[in-house]
């Protein structure tokens, strides 16, 4: 069997990769390498091209037998979208739609799709369960959910299945180091932190310290990157048994603030995070928690690494042994 990856050489796209060879079957990546890398598309072939390219899409359902889909390829600079709100909705919708129309032509069922609890928008209660309203506050929110809505019509009228995973903070690197996180620009959290600590980036921002939280930062549920791989290729077992359609959110359940984050970061590092503490970001909720008990009900699925130590001691081996190859280079 020939699963498609879709943004199959970015971040999380690439580690599920691996989770899919793992399980035996051939992950086939289609990544434009806009922001992934060829480096880390090393489990299957990867197609250079873009999701747009229907004539592209054609071609690689045909030639690789696909019979079925994992979609990561968007863009998720929250900023930028609020910018540049065309750029989004061309990749993210019309990009998702000649990929949805190019396995209805094929006759390949099945999709999981990478969706984002920036659907929910600002919330109304913590932590978030699956029917909190989806009212997102910036393009790319908006965006995910627009294909979250064009998979229900499109599951009533052509028979797709599909599943929906809206996870929260991704974080973390492959636990055997193989491959890891790689933004260019780099907007999260622990990379930056890292960065900071070993002087490879500058010092780093903590955007508000006036929030109504412990310790006055902002607090995020902070999910490893393995265990997103794990629950999509858990949703799409799901799928290939008959389930028609899941909305789940992918989260540990538990929240670290700024704060919390920059002390496991000096922790695991031995090292001072030089940091500079700046006014909040327009949009930021004080907490982002996941409520993912229904992943675990319905998948089965777990976190197998759902301590921030752990998350951030994957993250830093990786942030420093990229930083010594590219060193001695």
């Amino acid at each position: 069997m020939s699963i498609l990856i879709v943004g199959g050489a970015g971040y999380i796209g690439s580690q599920t990769a691996k989770a899919v060879a793992r399980a035996g079957l051939e992950p086939v990546a289609l990544d434009n390498l806009v922001y992934g890398h060829r480096s880390a598309a090393r489990w299957g072939p990867l197609v250079e091209g873009d999701i747009s390219d229907r004539s592209l899409l054609g071609s690689v359902f045909a030639d690789h037998r696909v019979t079925a889909v994992i979609h990561f390829a968007a863009y998720a600079y929250v900023g930028e979208s609020v910018q540049n709100p065309r750029k989004y909705f061309h990749n993210n919708v019309t990009g998702s739609l000649a990929l949805l129309d190019a396995m209805v032509d094929h006759g390949v069922r099945d999709i999981v799709f990478s969706s984002t609890c920036a659907t929910y928008g600002q919330p109304v209660q913590v932590p978030i369960t699956e029917d909190h309203p989806q009212r997102p506050i910036n393009p790319y929110g908006e965006s995910k959910l627009a294909v979250e809505r064009i998979l229900h019509w499109y599951g009533g009228a052509y028979d797709l299945r599909y599943a929906a995973l809206r996870y929260f903070n991704a974080a973390g690197a492959d636990p055997e180091g193989e491959i890891g996180e790689d933004h260019d620009p780099e907007t999260h959290l622990i990379p930056l932190a890292i960065g900071a600590a070993l002087g490879t980036s500058p010092k780093l921002q903590i955007f508000g310290t006036d929030y109504p939280t412990p310790d006055g930062t902002a607090i995020r549920d902070y999910i490893h990157v393995a265990d997103l791989a794990d629950a999509h290729l858990l949703a799409l077992g799901r799928l290939q048994n008959g389930d028609k359609a899941l909305a789940l959110n992918l989260g540990t359940g538990k929240g670290h603030s700024v704060r919390e984050v920059v002390a496991s970061v000096e922790k695991i590092s031995g090292r001072k995070v030089p940091r500079v503490e700046v006014g909040r970001r327009a949009g930021d909720p004080p907490a982002l928690v996941a409520d993912a008990s229904l992943a675990a009900q319905r998948l089965g699925w777990r976190p197998k690494y759902a301590e921030l130590d752990t998350i951030v001691e994957h993250a830093f081996r990786w942030q420093k042994g990229r930083f010594e190859r590219r060193s001695s280079s």
